[in-house]
């Protein structure tokens, strides 16, 4: 049984240690098409269940071990938020973790509830799925057990954010053919900024999925990036192949870019060539370009004058 995995180098969260609220078997309310774990049926509570002491005692070695974790990413073999004592044991991670960040990963299929919602608001950063605003394409996708509904999930999104005083999180990952149409994007699109989420992560299928299922293009990426709203901090999750070229801007073009949807320092890296990226470090100097800090993203802003 592994409670404790990593250290992880994340991306976005730094030197992360992983927590596994079900580390003996797949317990998941979801059945997604993408999921890297093996298909299962799906299940409305954990019943192989580890208890709060146990995890915690893992936690205290581990973090005796890494003195230098940046986040304790609570997950699971599974969905974390089906963990019976999800409530007591962030307590007691609140009381040994000193300053090290909390987040946990869930596929926010239990956000409307009360409990889940309590629980929730003593992490630092909540990162919660959302592949689908429509109901035809939730079933599709995400296949949830049949006591779950997509609209109670959007206004218990909706509710926690209210009250949530760190960083709120979503995670969009897109599958070829279900979700990566315009329709899909503009409801979504629509849903957050009601939202206005800390930032929102998309993303693709990058390793071998439960079901025949395929991504979608980097290229296919960033054109859906730009349809969300320029007011939302959009950060694509998936790198572009390094065989692919780099495009080259001038500083017209890098102005418009940034101004339909701002960039972080990977998508300027990935879409950027040398000479690019020499004129955007001209534009920081001319105070045409700002950078602003969003969910532990940079984001490069083009700046009002």
């Amino acid at each position: 049984m592994g409670i404790i995995f990593g250290p992880i180098n994340s991306r976005r969260f730094g030197k992360s240690l992983g927590v596994d609220l079900s580390p003996n078997v797949k317990q998941c309310n979801f059945d997604c098409l993408y999921c890297e774990l093996k298909g299962a049926k799906v299940v409305d509570n954990q019943s192989s269940i580890v208890s709060v002491s146990e995890i915690l005692d893992e936690i205290k070695k581990a973090l005796a071990s890494h003195k230098d974790i940046d986040v304790l990413t609570l997950t699971a073999n599974g969905e974390p938020t089906l963990y019976p004592y999800l409530n007591e044991l962030i307590d007691g991670i609140n009381k040994i973790k000193g300053s090290v960040k909390t987040l946990i990963l869930t596929n926010s299929s239990t956000i409307n509830k009360p409990e889940i919602q309590k629980a929730l608001a003593k992490l630092d950063s909540v990162k919660l799925s959302l592949d689908c605003a429509t109901d035809r394409c939730f079933k599709k996708l995400d296949r949830a057990s049949k006591s779950i509904d997509l609209e109670s999930i959007k206004k218990g999104i909706l509710e926690f954010k209210k009250h949530f005083m760190g960083d709120l999180l979503i995670e969009i990952l897109f599958v070829k053919g279900i979700n990566d149409n315009s329709e899909e994007v503009s409801k979504l699109n629509e849903f957050l900024l009601k939202l206005k989420p800390t930032r929102v992560d998309i993303g693709t299928i990058d390793r071998p999925p439960a079901y025949d299922i395929k991504p979608i293009s980097y290229d296919r990426l960033h054109e859906l990036s730009l349809e969300f709203d320029k007011s939302l901090n959009i950060a694509i999750a998936t790198k572009q192949p390094n065989q692919k070229a780099k495009f080259d801007y001038s500083k017209e073009e890098i102005l418009k870019t940034l101004s339909l949807r701002p960039l972080t320092k990977e998508d300027i890296d990935t879409l950027f060539n040398e000479a690019s990226i020499k004129r955007l470090k001209e534009l920081e100097a001319e105070g045409k370009i700002k950078h602003e800090l969003k969910g532990g993203i940079e984001f490069y802003i083009v700046k009002d004058i």
